[in-house]
């Protein structure tokens, strides 16, 4: 089966295993074996060469209000799909029109991928359309999973809504003031004066700072779940919301619902008993391997688009 993946992403053609850079969208195309091209060449592609098309809209989309871009999709795919960009009803904050185009399109799909149980609920009663996970997925060759414990925690966002820095950074109080934030491109100056940064670096190299962490904690919104993935790859226990599916599949000991800080702090402290930290360790390594391997995926998805007919 021929799969096409679209988005806003420069590249085209397939992805190397050994690539630098394999984040959530471009570990979907590995791991497919699928080819992805930019929006923008769609056009010069002949008729009905995939048999599914996987599309991730961005998060500007005047540019594509008056270009064919759905006619287009149905010309080269026999099958076409979208993904969902961000949480859920993230799309909400663009322009009128935006919003309009965006939803237009969506209702044409012949599926709606979605991050989480959340999303699939959301899409399935706004449009009727068929919706199905696109779970994240890691491509490990050749990382070394953590094998020395440090004591520092590390934090999942920045000091903005979204990302629920402040949060987080309140509960990582608990276990220690050696704490470490990643760097987005919405990092408020001020938070340097605060905590520790990772500079901004490719894939390959975070997955190897993250495994010198102890615990990870990420009170953000729910979206695609890397950052919980990758500390249950590494067997590092990660606190966060119970609405990410990473999180509450992978870390069922370290979840919390929605908004209860004090029910995260209450697990920080747990966290510094040696024999539940290690249960918890233990539990989310096997969670990964039992749901989250990159062949429980690749089984996942073949069903979904082989259903498509």
């Amino acid at each position: 089966m021929k799969i096409g993946f679209f988005s806003e992403a420069g590249y085209e053609g397939k992805v190397s295993r050994n690539h630098p850079n394999m984040r959530t969208d471009v570990a979907w195309v590995c791991a497919l074996n699928a080819t992805h091209h930019p929006f923008q060449k769609i056009e010069t592609l002949p008729d009905k060469l995939y048999d599914v098309g996987v599309m991730i809209l961005p998060k500007k989309r005047e540019m594509l209000l008056n270009y064919p871009l759905l006619e287009q999709y149905r010309r080269v795919c026999k099958r076409v799909t979208v993904m969902q960009e961000s949480y859920y009803n993230y799309w909400q904050d663009s322009p009128i029109a935006e919003q309009v185009w965006y939803f237009n399109f969506i209702t044409e799909m012949d599926l709606i991928f979605c991050h989480n149980d959340v999303d699939l609920k959301y899409y399935s009663g706004l449009t009727n359309v068929r919706t199905e996970l696109l779970p994240t997925v890691m491509i490990t060759d050749g990382i070394v999973r953590r094998n020395e414990w440090g004591e520092g925690v590390i934090i999942g966002g920045n000091w903005v809504r979204d990302y629920g820095g402040f949060d987080s950074y309140q509960v990582a109080l608990e276990l220690t003031d050696d704490i470490t934030a990643v760097t987005t491109g919405r990092m408020k100056k001020e938070e340097s004066q605060v905590l520790k940064h990772i500079p901004w670096v490719l894939w390959r190299e975070w997955i190897d700072i993250l495994s010198q962490f102890n615990v990870g904690v990420q009170l953000g919104t729910a979206a695609a779940g890397t950052f919980n993935l990758n500390c249950s790859f590494h067997g590092i226990p990660c606190i966060a919301y119970s609405n990410s599916n990473t999180q509450s599949i992978l870390h069922p000991l370290t979840t919390v619902e929605l908004g209860d800080l004090e029910k995260a702090k209450e697990i920080a402290n747990k966290l510094k008993d040696e024999k539940f930290y290690k249960l918890c360790m233990e539990t989310t390594e096997k969670r990964y391997e039992a749901y989250y391997s990159e062949k429980k995926f690749f089984s996942h998805m073949e069903r979904i688009f082989v259903s498509l007919g």
